[in-house]
């Protein structure tokens, strides 16, 4: 099994770690080549600053990209015409119509396609879900979620609905297993171009979504919180604590802690090898975006946006 990396920045240098940890690194890109060859004389892989050196050099089975989303097409369409698999970082791409042209492409040539969610893979979340699945607590009624701290550097192409509420989004989709029938989004900045704090609503058939994101407060924080008619499931998405509290008692289950990387890379190679569906398909990362789509054309107009009329 190769694997490589294309963009080994804030995230992409993480994607190599573990890669490596797992024995499937086979080379790194990126347009800085002094980056790129420091990690790579740091794993004893090829350095590359060209992508199409890379595919034309290499026999890859698989590839990360984790660049600036603005390039993810750009990069993917390149990369699937050589039929290689793609775990694409969130958040996939940065138009529908980009990722609606890259799933249509992968199909054609039958080539895996995937999205990097990675909160999907937290131990807390799985535990959620089947808590949620089970109806342990009876029925979902709203979920709350918190996702904070200060703009990260290396974030230039996208405001933070794209970057960080998408993570959220997703885990709502996942957790609920349903698409919102409407979605209300306020946000503002401080500065720069793009947003930088928001608030989403996601409106479903019987309960409701709140997504609250900012890169202004200093504490790191990432919670949620779902209520249950007959309980509360808190969780922390650092920590991989859970807690439920209902009439009865409170109940803190001891989760064993694992790297939702390694789980997320595990899971795309595991993919690649058998030829098995991953936990994210790349349809799957469409509608997460097509709901940020609607929550900043929402946010723009101060109007709900209705996901049937949208689509």
């Amino acid at each position: 099994m190769n694997i490589a990396v294309i963009g080994t920045g804030g995230w992409g240098k993480n994607h190599v770690r573990v890669l490596n940890e797992l024995n499937v690194l086979k080379a790194v890109c990126d347009l800085d080549y002094s980056r790129a060859e420091s990690l790579a004389a740091k794993y004893n892989v090829k350095a590359y600053s060209s992508l199409t050196d890379m595919l034309n050099n290499e026999q890859l089975d698989g590839v990360i990209i984790s660049t600036p989303t603005s390039t993810h097409y750009s990069i993917a369409e390149k990369v699937l015409e050589k039929r290689i698999a793609i775990l694409l970082e969130k958040p996939f791409t940065k138009t529908i119509k980009e990722g609606e042209e890259l799933i249509r492409r992968a199909k054609k040539n039958n080539t895996l396609l995937t999205a990097g969610y990675i909160e999907r893979f937290n131990p807390v979340v799985k535990y959620a879900k089947s808590i949620i699945d089970n109806k342990s607590y009876g029925d979902v009624l709203l979920l709350e979620f918190h996702r904070e701290n200060r703009r990260p550097i290396r974030i230039t192409d996208v405001g933070i609905i794209l970057d960080t509420a998408v993570h959220d989004i997703d885990t709502a989709l996942y957790l609920l297993n349903e698409m919102p029938n409407v979605v209300f989004a306020r946000s503002g900045k401080k500065s720069g171009e793009y947003e930088e704090y928001s608030l989403l609503i996601l409106g479903f058939k019987n309960k409701n979504a709140f997504i609250v994101s900012n890169w202004i407060t200093p504490k790191k924080m990432r919670n949620f919180d779902i209520i249950c008619s007959e309980g509360i499931v808190s969780g922390n998405f650092i920590t991989q604590e859970i807690r439920i509290e209902s009439d009865d008692n409170t109940i803190i289950p001891r989760i064993e802690y694992q790297e939702p990387l390694m789980l997320e890379l595990q899971n795309f190679i595991n993919a690649i090898e058998n030829k098995a569906e991953p936990l994210i398909k790349a349809e799957e990362a469409l509608k997460t975006l097509k709901i940020a789509d609607a929550a900043l054309l929402s946010s723009q107009h101060g109007s709900q946006i209705y996901i049937g009329e949208y689509q």
